[in-house]
């Protein structure tokens, strides 16, 4: 997770570096241009989306119309409007490291610039005893993560992930879960893992995992045992959040513990997945120094996508380092509240990177402050205000335009639908084999085109087709936002569809496969 750090840079010139019309079509600026959809090119099937809960869950974890909009595919009224529910399916719960608790005789120390809501409180005390019914468990602590867990889960969320973003304070070698002691704010920082704790850490996911499996209505279906691992950022003296630089090698032997303290619990299905590394360079250079035995290990691979933002060729390296194994991007966030980014971003990821599933950091989440002479950002989906730097309050605001764009995805990319090489990096195509059904959703960048899709490879007819459409214009003027459009038409297996400039337009297709 990362907090406030640069997305494309600001302004006009950031504007104009994503916006080149050259950037997404197969033809050259402000050309139509004319793609195949190939039924046969396929990159597996989809997991779904998803989202981390962590900080917003920790404040709104009680809210039931947060968890409609997020968790189904309803239509929920929230301020006034009727909005589409997202059907997020994925639930990365965020295991804490934090505690007011003593462990005998020694205090968590705390950085002076971490807010209450970021610290998610531990449910392992101390290290008297591991056993999860002694007095060194408290099980109720961290109710409002927990709660909205079960809010997504009774809505049909079906995947679930444990995640670390430390080890528990008392792990740590300065007693502190944002980071190590450092000198000056650009002093990087060094591993904080106390080398004796390693399997203690492996040992407090695999037990909460249990417990959740005995006790709490569903099963983590995967666990990470690091965030950004290898990132040098992580502060005790300046940090505003949890976290923990952990070296490559000593992932491998956390890996390890792990897997094997999962299969002790007879939680021998729960994948170890790693690392949850910042960019997908980072997270190449992380798997291609992992040794064969942790690679076999590690069922998939998670990859955060800052930095990376435009660029296909990380996403390319990661994808040729996996060779086969599984890739979820794990988290996304930007401040500019208009999404053409986060469409620009996801278009880039499904062409090149390949991942099984999407996921957004905080769905739920505060104002970025604004250049001179920009609108208001959100970093959310939602906007919220915390309104008590030392507690746990809150207040939701509006709906960011970007809510609308993650609709046009989320909603009609369903879980168990196939990837389909769509021919077009700015074009995401998906197909439902139990329905028949062709799923096309494309982002236009600063030019309006005509964009032809070869359909025939597909049983189609002809006759005019309605979709859906969100304008996502970066001087951020408000447009359309999940609307039902009729700008497409289908002759002869061709759909053409006019794409004004800044929209993502979503068609949904009866399409037997030839």
């Amino acid at each position: 997770m990362v907090t406030r750090r640069g997305f494309l840079g600001t302004g006009a010139a950031a504007a104009a570096a994503v916006t080149a019309g050259g950037l997404f079509g197969a033809a050259p600026a402000h050309a139509d241009y004319s793609t195949a959809v190939d039924p046969g090119g396929s990159y597996g099937y989809w997991d779904g989306w998803g989202a981390s809960l962590s900080w917003w869950a920790n404040v709104f974890g009680m809210n039931d119309t947060v968890a409609d909009l997020l968790y189904t595919l309803n239509t929920t009224s929230y301020n006034g409007k009727n909005l589409p529910g997202l059907g997020l399916n994925i639930v990365r719960y965020n295991l804490g490291a934090s505690s007011t608790a003593r462990a005998n005789g020694s205090a968590m120390a705390v950085s002076p610039y971490i807010p209450r809501r970021k610290q998610i409180d531990a449910y392992w005390l101390d290290w008297n005893s591991s056993d999860p019914s002694s007095a060194s468990w408290n099980w109720w602590v961290d109710s409002n993560q927990r709660n909205m867990l079960w809010k997504a889960r009774d809505r049909g969320a079906n995947l679930f992930e444990l995640f670390s973003s430390s080890p528990v304070w008392w792990m740590c070698k300065n007693s502190n879960p944002s980071g190590s002691d450092t000198s000056g704010p650009k002093v990087p920082s060094v591993e904080n893992i106390q080398s004796w704790n390693l399997d203690q850490h492996a040992v407090y996911l695999a037990t909460v995992a249990k417990y959740a499996h005995d006790h709490w209505g569903f099963s983590f279906t995967s666990v990470e045992a690091f965030n950004e691992p290898s990132s040098t950022w992580w502060s005790g003296t300046y940090g505003n959040q949890e976290g923990c630089t952990i070296d490559r090698s000593t992932q491998e032997t956390i890996i390890g513990h792990l897997r094997t303290e999962l299969d002790a619990r007879n939680l021998t299905e729960t994948a170890v997945v790693a690392s949850d590394e910042n960019t997908y360079s980072g997270s190449a250079d992380t798997w291609n120094y992992f040794d064969a035995t942790t690679q076999d290990t590690v069922a998939r691979i998670n990859t955060h996508s800052y930095f990376d933002t435009n660029d296909p060729g990380p996403r390319k390296a990661l994808y040729g380092a996996a060779t086969g194994t599984p890739i979820w991007q794990s988290e996304y966030s930007e401040g500019y509240e208009h999404g053409l980014y986060l469409a620009y971003n996801l278009s880039l990821d499904m062409r090149f990177l390949h991942p099984s599933a999407w996921c957004y950091w905080q769905p739920i989440d505060t104002q970025a402050a604004p250049a001179a002479g920009e609108a208001p950002k959100s970093w959310g989906l939602v906007n919220a205000t915390y309104d008590d730097p030392k507690g746990l309050d809150g207040t939701l605001g509006y709906v960011a335009n970007k809510y609308f764009v993650m609709a046009q995805y989320s909603r009609h990319i369903r879980p168990g639908m196939r990837i389909l090489d769509s021919g077009d990096q700015a074009t995401v195509a998906a197909y439902d084999d139990t329905a028949q059904k062709l799923v096309l959703v494309t982002v236009r960048g600063d030019t309006a085109q005509n964009v032809t899709f070869d359909l025939t490879k597909f049983a189609v007819g002809d006759g005019r087709l309605t979709g859906w459409v969100t304008d996502a214009n970066p001087d951020y003027s408000l447009g359309r936002q999940y609307s039902r459009t009729a700008t497409a038409t289908i002759s002869s297996g061709k759909l053409t569809a006019y794409f004004p400039a800044y929209c993502i337009q979503t068609f949904e297709i009866s399409a037997p496969i030839k």
